[in-house]
């Protein structure tokens, strides 16, 4: 009788033992805090999701350098997608139940960021500051949800009129990739023609990882258009572009955000000239008029061996400010205890052009600012002000 009522104790005290450690914040202990993020590293995107990676280990280092948040050191980890949404799913799984990070940051693509985020949200992650500027990042409201981006659709729908007044095309035209991101270029155009009493002259489509846009080409010079809004990335843009200057069919060209990259006219070359983004944050050239750009370009730079981009920008921004939300919440930080500090959290704009940021109890998208870059002499050069719908 005393052995059984001695086991029946132990087992009590174990049970108590294992509610306190499920009651425990998953992803923060004593000495560190575990951050998660899912990146194209193998697929079309790779040369975006290397750099953001680059970016988000930059200012976990410095962090780390200076002693952490609160004590605790920063560590990263980060799967590769491919730009798959399956991989995506499968990236999200491992780092959400087999490492149990605390949170998920920088993670790249629409449709990827779409299929990771029930995996997050049932283990209550937070989907911090994806790489995208789908409307789906913020909408509908989800109190795990916090974007960077000004939606595509936005970033068309207010800088499309703007340079149809200006340049007064005959036939406005559109290619786009066939998925959520494509999509949400085409119908921030559209929606802007409606309001203008306009019509979309012609739109073509491709699938996602296409190398090929002959036919879409093409279509667009048989059609006369002088005035192509792009729903591209990288290779989609270059190729698309590249395409048509050897045709000799030359209409103003228009892209997103997801466009606004030195790998357009490092990898396109003088076939770019004239392309135009629209974009936030500038890109961070090694010889910048501003000096503290300079400053953290080279540093970048040194450490990798390589020249920084404006997605190694968009990763180094989003670990800095998880870093002010993580401090501000103190020593007890908890999914909780953050989401309270960025309820009524303001970022103040940087040395790369940023807007000022900020959040609150519904409000989960940082700027609905953009402006306007286009590609000059080789480089990006910024062309408007900032404009917000």
């Amino acid at each position: 009788m005393k052995v059984g009522a001695w086991v029946t104790v132990a087992a009590s005290a174990l049970a108590l033992l294992g509610g306190a450690a499920q009651a425990q914040q998953q992803g923060v202990s004593k000495n560190e805090i575990l951050l998660g993020s899912i990146q194209d590293l193998s697929g079309p995107l790779a040369g975006f999701g290397k750099q953001v990676r680059l970016g988000l280990m930059l200012r976990v280092d410095e962090i780390n350098e200076q002693g952490g948040i609160n004590g605790r050191k920063l560590r990263l980890i980060v799967e590769d997608s491919g730009y798959d949404p399956k991989k995506a799913v499968l990236a999200a799984q491992k780092l959400v139940n087999q490492d149990r990070i605390f949170m998920m940051v920088g993670h790249i693509g629409t449709a990827q960021n779409l299929a990771a985020m029930p995996v997050q949200f049932e283990k209550n992650i937070i989907n911090f500051m994806p790489v995208t500027a789908a409307r789906e990042m913020y909408e509908p409201f989800h109190r795990l949800k916090y974007a960077l981006a000004t939606p595509y659709y936005e970033q068309i729908h207010v800088f499309l009129p703007k340079l149809i007044k200006e340049k007064s095309p005959k036939a406005i035209c559109a290619i786009y990739q066939d998925d959520e991101f494509g999509l949400e270029v085409l119908r921030g155009a559209e929606t802007a023609l409606k309001e203008m009493n306009l019509t979309m002259h012609e739109k073509t489509s491709f699938k996602r990882g296409a190398t090929d846009f002959s036919s879409q080409v093409a279509k667009m010079k048989a059609a006369n258009c002088d005035f192509v809004v792009l729903g591209t990335i990288i290779r989609e843009t270059i190729g698309t572009v590249a395409t048509a200057r050897k045709l000799g069919f030359n209409p103003l060209f228009v892209g997103s955000q997801a466009a606004y990259t030195d790998l357009i006219h490092k990898l396109g070359g003088p076939a770019m000239n004239g392309v135009y983004a629209t974009m936030a944050t500038q890109h961070p050239y090694l010889d910048d008029a501003s000096q503290p750009v300079r400053f953290w370009a080279n540093k970048y730079k040194t450490k990798f061996n390589e020249d920084p981009t404006v997605f190694s920008v968009y990763g180094y921004n989003i670990v800095d400010m998880f870093a002010q939300a993580a401090g501000k919440a103190g020593a007890n930080l908890t999914t909780d205890s953050f989401i309270k500090v960025m309820d009524t959290m303001k970022v103040a704009p940087d040395i790369f052009g940023t807007p000022e940021l900020t959040f609150g109890p519904q409000k989960r998208l940082g700027s609905m600012a953009s402006r306007l870059s286009q590609i000059q002499d080789g480089r990006w050069k910024v062309v408007s002000e900032y404009v917000s719908p």
